[in-house]
């Protein structure tokens, strides 16, 4: 049995210790807005925040959570950098498929996070996540939008 403090609430699953905190969050908690898309951290889609800070949880087990606190994008949104960043993809218009956008919100919010002013080297350096339909451009804009929302409030 693992105790999780998932989007603020505390929640006790019984899975095993090694189980990825992708399928605890889409097949126990019910959390579906996580996407699974590769199974090997590489493409980014199953993104959530440990303590604030961007894991793939396709990789991470259960176990190396506990304690600790998961927000997922179903929860980004109730935070300041999480509202300006989704404010600015809606704004961008950055979505086109959108499987991938789940994850790199989270990316997006945890870049912010960590530089209020990033570069153009900077988010192509820090935004690892991979978007099929390609739409790296209007991530860009986006996190610059969102980084100016934060300049003025």
């Amino acid at each position: 049995m693992q105790e999780l403090t998932i989007n603020g609430k505390k929640q006790r699953v019984d899975v095993p210790p090694d189980m990825p905190v992708l399928w605890v969050l889409r097949d126990v908690a019910g959390l579906t807005c996580t996407k699974f898309g590769c199974g090997i951290a590489a493409c980014g889609a199953c993104t959530v925040h440990l303590d604030g800070q961007p894991i793939r949880s396709c990789v991470t087990s259960v176990s190396a959570v506990a304690g600790k606190k998961i927000t997922t994008i179903e929860a980004i949104g109730d935070t300041p950098a999480g509202k300006k960043i989704q404010h600015a993809w809606l704004d961008l218009e950055v979505v086109q498929c959108g499987y991938c956008q789940s994850g790199q919100i989270m990316a997006a919010v945890a870049l912010l996070a960590r530089n209020r002013n990033p570069s153009d080297s900077d988010i192509d350096r820090e935004m690892t996540n991979i978007c099929r339909c390609g739409t790296y451009q209007r991530i860009r804009m986006a996190i610059h939008r969102a980084a100016e929302l934060s300049k003025k409030a």
